[in-house]
């Protein structure tokens, strides 16, 4: 790895910046490019019937500007914008958008893919980087700039022929941010005397960082800097087209927000040229959990997955932001156990979300809480009792869930996979719950002794299969069975905790004991004990307890 053929990229000189002092209040204008250069970018590009899809989906998710192909680029770009406006696809406070190049067959051949559009946004461009001038075109800056300026009143040329079309305009200086800032400047200014946007007719200044080359700082630096010095600002929508070269177009995006830009391009799930370019979805999310309106729906996040997948033969990854299949999910035992904890303190503040290691309520973008804890080897206890609780309405006490989750740690270890929840609820009621072996109960009978709160209780159990008739007293049936075990198998017991409720989970059994009892050398036992008689209930977990003491 030669690192000595690169070269920091330059930063700006501004010890006056503004935007690390700002913050984001509202969502920008949004404009989605997933049909175009999203589309562009793929190994099988869109079918037609793909494509008009997909745009009803962007609709559909809120999107008011989308930019919709290359007419001129291909057959099937042309097609889609003729099949959109001759069908009246197009609603009415929605606005399509084309790209074109600064070249006159080009233009012309947009114009007549939008005749007939109510509204429309045609996007101009040509490049101005450095780069580009001396690699690819050998153009001076002059000749750069008087290409972006023909174009410009080309629009406006053809745009006049076309009067029932409500246009606007768009200029890109492609490679904005391989371009001299003074430069960029200097180009736009020109396209804006040649447009003269008005309040009513805003030109959008469209500044794409269409190859990352530097942290997310400089890309605010240089969107401050250019809202500065552009003229007309106040008849000037300054939008954002990021890639993600480096990996942080959605941080470039938000900090150039702040720098004072207004308007966003980007794609869902960040598709695009080579790393893509901005997650609209990440940004918008982003902005969502920070307590603002994004302007875009995705309470049902899953079916953005499902067409985007499908349409465009790509995966969402399952770590993606907001969108993956375990961004919600949490294998450690510590996490889990935090995420338990805040979900239960969320009943005392429903309106105010703060649950750990969760920003947002996944609720809110139409996923359950059924994943949020999945069990492996990395768990622990709060995590295992996350799981009964929400799936099973079972409540186990902090003790029995120590207990249990050993059991389901060396379950996930030997089978080398995660546990599911129906997995979790039939190994706790195999290895604890209404305990048959070696003790059984069949009966009982409570007698009242005449001893105040005294009973005494006769019971009728199997012993290995062996019907034995034991009797104690107490005070309370579950101290006077605690007591008859004790003297018919001449052992020592203590209930160290006893606990019971109502059950949510099947139809027959209504209630749950669970309880923990130690022997006089220490030996712990865990069971529970179901039944719709509380008491049969109680008795049933002790013998269940009981038998992991004997065994």
């Amino acid at each position: 790895m030669n690192y000595t053929k690169y070269r920091p990229y330059p930063t700006m000189n501004m010890p006056n910046r503004k935007w690390p002092n700002a913050v984001i209040t509202k969502a920008p204008i949004w404009c989605s490019v997933d049909l175009r250069d999203g589309n562009q970018s793929l190994e099988i590009p869109m079918s037609l019937d793909e494509k008009m899809e997909f745009f009803n989906f962007l609709v559909k998710t809120g999107f008011k500007e989308i930019e919709i192909g290359f007419p001129a680029a291909s057959d099937t770009e042309f097609e889609f914008a003729r099949k959109l406006i001759d069908e009246n696809l197009i609603p009415d406070d929605v606005v399509v958008q084309v790209l074109t190049q600064s070249r006159p067959e080009i233009i012309k051949k947009t114009f007549r893919a939008l005749k007939g559009a109510k509204k429309a946004i045609v996007h101009l461009y040509n490049s101005t980087s450095t780069l580009q001038r001396d690699v690819v075109f050998g153009n001076s800056m002059e000749q750069t700039t008087e290409l972006a300026v023909e174009g410009a009143k080309l629009l406006i040329s053809e745009a006049e022929k076309i009067p029932e079309t409500d246009f606007f305009f768009q200029y890109s200086p492609e490679s904005f941010t391989g371009t001299e800032m003074d430069y960029a400047v200097d180009i736009c200014n020109a396209v804006i005397d040649v447009i003269k946007p008005t309040a009513q007719k805003k030109l959008i200044i469209n500044l794409p960082s269409t190859v990352e080359m530097a942290t997310a700082n400089v890309y605010a630096d240089q969107i401050e800097y250019q809202c500065e010095k552009l003229k007309n600002r106040e008849n000037l929508i300054i939008s954002l087209h990021a890639h993600n070269d480096r990996g942080t177009a959605v941080a470039a995006t938000e900090l150039a927000i702040m720098a004072g830009a207004d308007r966003v391009e980007g794609t869902l799930f960040g598709n695009g040229e080579r790393t893509g370019n901005t997650d609209i979805m990440a940004v918008a999310m982003n902005i969502f959990s920070q307590g603002i309106d994004p302007e875009l729906d995705f309470s049902d996040i899953d079916s953005a997955v499902e067409i985007y997948q499908r349409t465009t033969r790509l995966e969402v990854h399952p770590r993606h932001p907001y969108a993956g299949a375990l961004v919600y999910t949490a294998f450690s035992g510590s996490h889990q156990d935090a995420i338990r904890k805040g979900m239960e303190k969320m009943k005392e503040h429903p309106d105010r979300w703060e649950v750990p290691y969760l920003a947002i309520d996944p609720k809110d973008v139409g996923r359950s809480y059924d994943p949020i804890v999945r069990i492996n080897s990395q768990s622990g206890k709060g995590g295992v009792a996350f799981v009964l609780e929400q799936s099973y309405g079972l409540f186990l006490p902090r003790a029995f869930q120590q207990d249990f989750s050993l059991v389901i740690t060396k379950l996930s270890d030997s089978s080398h996979k995660d546990i599911a929840p129906s997995a979790i609820k039939d190994v706790f009621f195999d290895n604890y719950v209404d305990g048959r072996s070696p003790i059984s109960i069949e009966k009982y009978k409570e007698v009242n002794t005449g001893e105040g709160d005294e009973v005494a209780i006769e019971a009728e159990i199997t012993y290995y299969g062996e019907p034995i008739t034991v009797c104690g007293n107490g005070n309370g049936i579950i101290d006077a069975f605690t007591h008859a075990l004790e003297k018919h198998f001449k052992v020592k017991l203590e209930i160290n905790d006893y606990r019971e409720h109502s059950m949510e989970y099947g139809t027959k059994a209504r209630a749950i004991s669970y309880v923990q009892i130690s022997d006089c050398n220490g030996k712990i036992g865990f069971g529970a004990g179901t039944s719709s008689n509380i008491i049969k209930s109680s008795l049933r977990a002790i013998v269940s307890a009981v038998n992991k003491i004997i065994e």
